[in-house]
């Protein structure tokens, strides 16, 4: 299997790092040191090689360090065990104090002017936070986002697709605000819209399959397995879109979404957005085992119900594409007994995974050995240790 690693690291003003340049080789990575050392920082600053707003969700100058001198940098060389691509992106500030203007530029093979959706069809990055500990108890939004983040492993172009559906939603959205209704202009827009947006659905709801069937396919194997130290999770989608692409052809869900969106545009224009599409859907989890949603779960069976999801992903991914996804585990271990920990690490040991991981405790990623390469973080600097 064809390891997908980062093998050179450089920060530029990020956080509260003024400059890091780390290298490594393609085993996990496990980063330890105190609260407020840098840990999360470097993962949130890998996060950004990706589509999106980084593991954060930051404003583009939020990661700027304070004694920046006009942005932050991050750079990275992706090693694919073919060929090696370098991957850039960051703040730039230009013009005067009083007419400066900030941009995200994008860098790829020393090409400039690319988009962060360009990332995903080369580096296939996910994540796992403390604060998404509570993906299942909170709003849609952080479940739409952990599942569309899984959809761009098996279709790169569901981000552009994503993007591009949000630019020209919130353009309709600003024409119903104004009282603009240029009935041809909407209806061009919501054309558009249509066509992202069943395809948006289309790739959910295949993802979710994979998956499901995945999980299946391992409580058919011997329950003597590692795997079967996390519970395996049944994924489910819901939504008007996803009614509709169940019961018709998808060039008929297309047509009925132009239409219902036409028939909306007063509602929406009063409650100040489109009240019906993709951005709306939520997924729903069920621990299989226990028959039991994972919104009520303990908080340990939920995090594990989030890691035998990701994992699932990452086997497909690797059969998919012969190479796992790069994961960033932030404080992995914390609510993972010693079974949980050792099934997690030999999984990744497995898969030839370079994962992230960030912990207080080097002792509690003790079982990994000499499978995975060791760095301790303090005050914005890294230096690599040995695990005794």
């Amino acid at each position: 299997m064809t390891p997908l690693a980062l093998t050179r690291l450089v920060l530029t003003d990020f956080r509260n790092y003024t400059y890091l340049k780390v290298e490594t080789d393609t085993r996990p990575v496990v980063l330890t040191g105190p609260n407020g050392s840098g840990k999360t920082n470097l993962l949130e600053a890998i996060s950004f090689l990706s589509p999106g707003r980084g593991l954060r969700r930051a404003k583009l100058n939020d990661p700027e360090c304070n004694f920046g001198k006009g942005g932050w940098a991050v750079s990275a060389t992706v090693h694919d065990g073919q060929l090696d691509r370098t991957l850039g992106t960051g703040l730039i500030r230009a013009g005067g104090n009083l007419s400066q203007t900030e941009k995200r530029t994008v860098r790829i093979d020393g090409q400039n002017g690319m988009k962060a959706t360009d990332f995903g069809e080369i580096l296939n990055i996910g994540w796992l936070t403390p604060q998404m500990d509570r993906l299942f108890q909170e709003g849609a939004s952080g479940r739409r986002r952990f599942l569309d983040r899984l959809v761009y492993g098996f279709d790169p172009a569901h981000a552009k697709r994503t993007a591009t559906y949000e630019k020209i939603m919130r353009e309709r959205n600003r024409l119903l605000k104004e009282g603009r209704n240029d009935p041809h202009w909407l209806t061009s827009l919501e054309h558009q819209m249509a066509e992202q947006a069943i395809a948006i659905v289309a790739a959910r709801v295949e993802a979710v399959n994979r998956l499901n069937r995945a999980m299946l396919d391992e409580e058919g194997k011997s329950r003597a397995s590692n795997k079967f130290a996390f519970p395996k999770a049944e994924i489910s989608l819901f939504g008007d879109l996803e009614t509709a692409v169940a019961s018709m052809p998808a060039l008929a869900a297309e047509d009925n979404y132009r239409e219902t969106l036409e028939k909306i545009r007063k509602i929406d224009a009063k409650a100040g957005s489109t009240t019906i599409g993709p951005h709306r859907s939520d997924m729903q989890v069920l621990h299989r085992e226990k028959s039991q949603p994972a919104n009520l779960c303990s908080t340990g069976e939920q995090k594990a119900l989030l890691i035998s999801i990701i994992l699932a992903d990452a086997r497909l991914q690797a059969g998919l594409h012969g190479k796992a996804p790069v994961l960033l585990l932030d404080e992995i271990t914390a609510h993972l007994d010693q079974t949980r920990r050792i099934a997690l690490f030999d999984e990744i040991a497995e898969l030839k995974m370079q994962a992230w991981m960030t912990g207080t405790d080097d002792l509690l990623f003790s079982e990994l050995g000499e499978r995975a390469q060791f760095f301790a973080v303090e005050q914005g600097r890294l230096a690599p240790t040995l695990m005794s």
